[in-house]
């Protein structure tokens, strides 16, 4: 019954048919892949389209959880749901760059896609995700928010390097540095006591670093992350999960993710995007 609710929040009529991807509201059905990104149809045979960013899912992907996962994209490049996307440069950046969500059904057939192809025909701009940790229910939190957003922040990236470019040196570099309490190009074997950000995989290296920042800082600015139970399971890696205790610790990202010309999210997708310019023409 759940899904079935889902399924009818995420689907809109489509837009004109003439106007372009980047620029239409996305009508988040699932189609067959176009034939100029054949080179993804060996792993996948669904596909939505968000904005010109792209949605695939394998055969053996559930549908209704990769509407999930086009829906929070569409309600973080769409946010105000008006049928426009917020941001329009970051949306070019993301459309002309390639950027796409790729789901499977789990980690295995992610490891037996092949990748490589798409890789060799110049797509490298890609953020997975698989179905079991998509909107899992029993009280898990939904990594939806921040696989998706991660494939935002890079949109962000290119369209601002200076700004939110991953790397150091950049303002968002800089917020980082304050965050973890000084500038580490590697994870120190202990992060210093001002640190509010302890983020310990040696596998996930200064550019990592920065989009896994800006994931707590923008969901937790947007409430997210306020539960009591959710607070405690982070507390070893974030220490600001709430809206006032990122204000208060860390105002130099709360000043980037709220100055309007950036136009982040200022509202925590729920996965039921429903533009208002598709409402009105019902």
């Amino acid at each position: 019954m759940l899904h079935l609710l889902l399924l009818a929040t995420c689907l809109a009529p489509s837009g004109a048919l003439d106007d372009p991807p980047v620029n239409a509201p996305p009508d988040l059905k699932i189609i067959d892949i176009p034939e100029e990104l054949s080179a993804f149809d060996s792993t996948f045979s669904k596909y939505i389209p968000v904005f010109g960013v792209h949605v695939f899912g394998t055969a053996r992907t559930p549908d209704a959880k990769l509407r999930h996962i086009a829906c929070v994209l569409a309600e973080y490049l769409d946010n105000d749901e008006d049928g426009v996307a917020d941001n329009p440069r970051v949306v070019e950046a993301m459309a002309s760059r390639d950027m796409a969500m790729v789901i499977t059904r789990d980690e295995r057939e992610l490891d037996e896609s092949a990748a490589e192809r798409w890789h060799a025909e110049g797509f490298h701009h890609s953020q997975f995700q698989h179905a079991g940790e998509t909107k899992p229910g029993g009280g898990r939190f939904d990594a939806t928010l921040e696989e998706v957003l991660h494939l935002v922040t890079a949109g962000y990236g290119e369209a601002y390097p200076r700004i939110f470019g991953a790397r150091a040196g950049t303002a968002l570099g800089e917020c980082l540095d304050r965050a973890r309490g000084g500038h580490f190009t590697r994870v120190p074997r202990k992060y210093p006591k001002k640190a509010w950000f302890h983020y310990d995989d040696g596998t996930c290296e200064y550019s990592c670093m920065t989009v896994e920042y800006l994931y707590w800082a923008l969901t937790s600015l947007l409430g997210a992350q306020s539960d009591p139970d959710r607070q405690r399971q982070i507390a070893d890696e974030w220490q600001l999960a709430t809206a006032e205790k990122v204000a208060e610790g860390d105002p130099w990202i709360v000043a980037l993710l709220t100055d309007p010309e950036y136009r982040w999210a200022t509202r925590i997708p729920d996965g039921r995007y429903r533009p208002a310019r598709n409402r009105a023409s019902r």
